[in-house]
């Protein structure tokens, strides 16, 4: 068993490229196999910009998930389900919304710059400034421990830290917590709760930050505590109450390097893009007519690589051996752009056929994403479920 559990989603607003593969996807794949994966499909994120156009939405949702299980994300290692089939994502987000200031919901950069990049849409709504909150629960509600992402969205995991802190603050402080966490430390054995009491002493009285993760790894190895006892002892050392949430880390990305058929990043707003599944005549086609160094007009011109998109495609798909190859073919005006795209044509086929050929599969028998997504939202409800019902506990809500 995996003790990090990783939670990530991508919006369903049309096909996937190669970006989102080699920016999300592929990470994904490797992930699955080191910790415990959450992965989702975030439909009501999207409609917090195509509230307008939900037919968008409906129509990628499926293709979105073909798109994940042919670039190997793989059912059977990680956790796949969609964010508005697990209720409790929303109910959670109602709930956070109660104590969640207005300020720090405009302080977030993405807000303001969301707002001016998409100045075509009304997005003085509700839902659009409540999204990065939306965002939070459904990290939160899973007690994530890491959330991959890129630079930009660091500031959202922060803002996640801080409403997690912000509730256990408010509502960890169950009556009896102290006789409650010391009974909790009577359960860890007398050598173990003797070290224990240590490094909480050590912490609080000197600030110890290495006595404080020696006793967060002491408690993560106990398998027989219950859910409960460990949170109270994880609150208890810190000096504060239950943590009823807990605060997840940003697990950072390396950014996609995935450049577009015109050198900007690959992105379906610059109509640059090559999809995850498009046939092969049409990636060859695509690739063929690139745009290459303006320079040379001619097939005995010199280029120069720098200048030229298709050289960006090398470094992505090339062996040493070929980029040097095309760079000095180009500089010396030895080989002809044509001749210069075949190698990345020939690489980026033999990437996308694997996933072709595991699409076909799902494909052809539609029910089987019907059911990996049925199993998938039953965990993940099940996992949202005994967080909810702490939460509704610590809110005074469990009555009845």
């Amino acid at each position: 068993m995996f003790a990090d559990r990783v939670l990530s989603g991508m919006r369903p607003t049309g096909s996937l490229h190669l970006g989102h593969y080699h920016g999300v996807l592929k990470n994904w794949v490797q992930m699955q196999h080191e910790h415990e994966c959450l992965f989702f499909v975030a439909d009501w994120h999207a409609l917090t910009t195509h509230y307008d156009n939900p037919q968008v939405i409906e129509q990628s949702v499926w293709d979105m998930v073909v798109d994940w299980l042919a670039a190997g994300v793989d059912p059977a290692h990680a956790t796949l389900f969609i964010q508005s089939r697990v209720p409790e994502h929303a109910e959670l987000h109602l709930l956070l919304s109660m104590i969640t200031p207005l300020g720090w919901l405009e302080r977030v950069p993405t807000y303001k710059d969301q707002q001016e990049k998409l100045s075509e849409k009304d997005l003085s709504t509700y839902g659009f400034l409540g999204y990065p909150l939306l965002q939070s629960a459904d990290i939160l509600i899973y007690r994530a421990t890491q959330v991959p992402v890129g630079e930009d969205q660091v500031p959202h995991i922060e803002f996640t830290r801080e409403i997690a802190r912000r509730f256990n603050h408010i509502y960890g402080r169950e009556i009896g917590f102290e006789e409650k966490a010391e009974a909790a430390v009577k359960k860890l054995g007398s050598k173990k709760a003797k070290l224990y009491a240590e490094l909480r002493t050590r912490f609080q009285e000197q600030g110890d930050d290495e006595a404080l993760e020696s006793a967060k790894a002491l408690l993560d190895e106990q398998q027989s505590l219950s859910h409960g006892d460990r949170e109270r002892l994880f609150g208890y050392l810190e000096g504060s109450g239950k943590m009823i949430l807990s605060e997840p880390q940003a697990m950072l990305t390396v950014a996609s390097k995935m450049p577009g058929l015109d050198g900007q990043k690959m992105s379906k707003s610059y109509n640059n893009t090559i999809t995850l599944r498009e046939d092969e005549a049409s990636v060859s086609k695509k690739i063929r007519t690139m745009p290459t160094d303006p320079a040379r007009i001619r097939r005995t011109d010199v280029g120069n690589p720098d200048r030229c998109p298709v050289w960006q495609l090398h470094q992505v798909y090339s062996s040493e051996q070929t980029k040097q190859w095309a760079e000095q073919g180009c500089k010396s005006a030895g080989i002809g752009c044509i001749e210069c795209k075949q190698p990345v044509i020939d690489a980026v086929l033999a990437e996308q056929r694997p996933m072709r050929e595991r699409a076909q599969l799902y494909l052809d028998d539609p029910a089987l994403v019907r059911n990996i997504i049925a199993d998938g939202c039953e965990k993940a409800r099940k996992l949202a479920g005994e967080t909810m019902r702490d939460v509704r506990e610590a809110m005074g809500l469990s009555y009845g």
